[in-house]
Order: structure tokens, then C-alpha cells, then sequence
């Protein structure tokens, strides 16, 4: 039987502070918690017994079989599947000395989880190791992150910190490509296989400070010839845009 003190357990990572306080968080959905329970350690795994039949290998500090009514209840979502993990945050190390060799993502104050969970999915499709969150950007552990990721999140690291101080530390070393209205046209000049993408936030763009410490301003154009055409691209497709072009120029197509 499922008990109270779980239930509220669940229910209370809903919020940031109790997150940080006591280094869990929350995954649900059969595909998510699969993916992630080979990579982050579980504290607590609620399952149906037809999951936890299939899946009967697993080791979690705490394994409770609950009833669908019962998944309803400690769920943070309105349709729950069949398995609903607690598992501890992974802390994350930045080799400052590795990012100019890679290609990188810096999002900057990104405030909508379903983006920020998007645009992790869209660094692991491209093989993009890091990404460098400004500390106001959306907590990668808030639930809506994690389900956007589809597990994701075990596979790509992301990193919170002082964005311009980073830059300052790295600059000369590493190219810094930014999405403005006023850049050059990202189908019309040379990429590298190297350097830092920064995306801006889905209503400001990138802030003033860190423009200026963007080496290469690019620009997506649009294709609309009639009258009348969408303004912005959303972030997350922005990100894949960009991604995308980055990593064909690498393979030559």
C-alpha cells in the first residue's frame, strides 16, 4: 500500500526548493524512467505490477507495486502511465579545457520547461555534450523538464553558472555564435565544427551583456514570399535550426 508520507514525498518536488534541498527529483512515464534508471540512482520506483513484472532486475533503495488509483494520487501528471521514480540529482562537472573542442549550446535565461527539455533532446540528437544554462534559466529538474527530455537529460550534461564570466575566461579561445535579425546569413557562410551557440531567451532574445560577447552574430531566414510572416522562431526550433546546420557543414552534405 502506498503510503502518505510517499505521496507527499512525490507532490513536494514539484517545487524548486524542495528539489535542492533534498537532491531529488521526479520522472514519469515507462520510457522516461527506463532510460534514466541506468544512469541516475533511484531512491523510490512506483510501478503497476504488469511493469514491475517486466522489469523485475531493477534496484531502487524503496520498489513499491501500486494500484492505478493509487499512481493517480502521487502523480504530478493527469494521465499517469505505469511507473512514477525518485531519483538523485547528478552533479555535473564543466572541463572548461574540453569546450573548444566541441560544439556546445548556452541558453540564455530560457524560461519555458517544455523548450529547455526540447532543446536537451535536440543537443543529444546532434551529439552535443554541454550545455551552459544562465543561473535564471528554468531548473533542469523541474518536472515538465524532464518529461520534455525523454530521457535526455541522463545522457547530456547541463551546467549552471555565471554566463559572461565564462565567456570573459574563454575569450580568444573559442568562437561564440549567436541568432540575431541583424546577422549573417547562417546558410551563406563557413561553420566550424567547434565553438558555442548561445540562444536568448523567448521574449528578449539574447541580453545586452552577453551580445557583446558574441563573436559571430548569424541570422535564419525567411523563406515566406507572400504577405505577412511569423515574427520569431520559437527557441527550441531555433536551436534545431542551428544545430542542424552546424553539424551538416561537419559531414559535408
Amino acid at each position: 500500500m502506498l503510503s502518505k508520507g510517499k505521496i507527499k514525498l512525490v507532490q513536494s518536488l514539484s517545487r524548486k526548493k524542495e528539489r535542492d534541498e533534498s537532491s531529488l527529483f521526479v520522472a514519469e512515464g515507462n520510457k522516461i524512467v527506463s532510460d534514466l534508471f541506468p544512469l541516475f540512482r533511484c531512491k523510490l520506483l512506483l510501478a503497476t505490477s504488469d511493469f514491475l513484472a517486466s522489469h523485475s532486475d531493477w534496484q531502487a533503495e524503496e520498489i513499491v507495486e501500486v494500484s492505478r488509483d493509487e499512481m493517480e494520487r502521487a502523480s504530478l501528471m493527469c494521465c499517469p502511465q505505469s511507473a512514477l521514480a525518485v531519483f538523485y540529482k547528478r552533479d555535473y562537472t564543466l572541463q572548461k579545457d574540453l569546450l573548444p573542442s566541441r560544439l556546445s549550446l548556452m541558453l540564455d535565461a530560457v524560461q519555458d520547461p517544455g523548450n529547455l527539455g526540447t532543446i536537451i533532446r535536440i543537443a543529444d540528437w546532434f551529439g552535443i555534450k554541454d550545455i551552459l544554462c544562465s543561473e535564471n534559466t528554468v531548473d533542469l529538474y523541474n518536472p515538465k523538464v524532464v518529461q520534455s527530455t525523454m530521457g535526455a537529460l541522463g545522457r547530456v550534461d547541463v551546467h549552471y553558472g555565471d554566463l559572461n564570466s565564462l565567456l570573459d575566461e574563454m575569450k580568444g579561445r573559442i568562437s561564440v555564435f549567436g541568432t540575431f535579425l541583424e546577422g549573417e546569413n547562417i546558410y551563406e557562410r563557413e561553420l566550424p565544427s567547434c565553438g558555442i551557440i548561445v540562444m536568448g531567451n523567448e521574449g528578449n532574445g539574447i541580453s545586452s551583456e552577453l551580445s557583446k560577447r558574441v563573436t559571430d552574430r548569424l541570422y535564419i531566414p525567411s523563406f515566406q514570399t507572400g504577405e505577412g510572416c511569423s515574427e520569431s522562431l520559437n527557441v527550441a526550433v531555433a536551436t534545431a535550426i542551428t544545430c542542424s546546420e552546424f553539424r551538416r557543414r561537419r559531414v559535408g552534405l
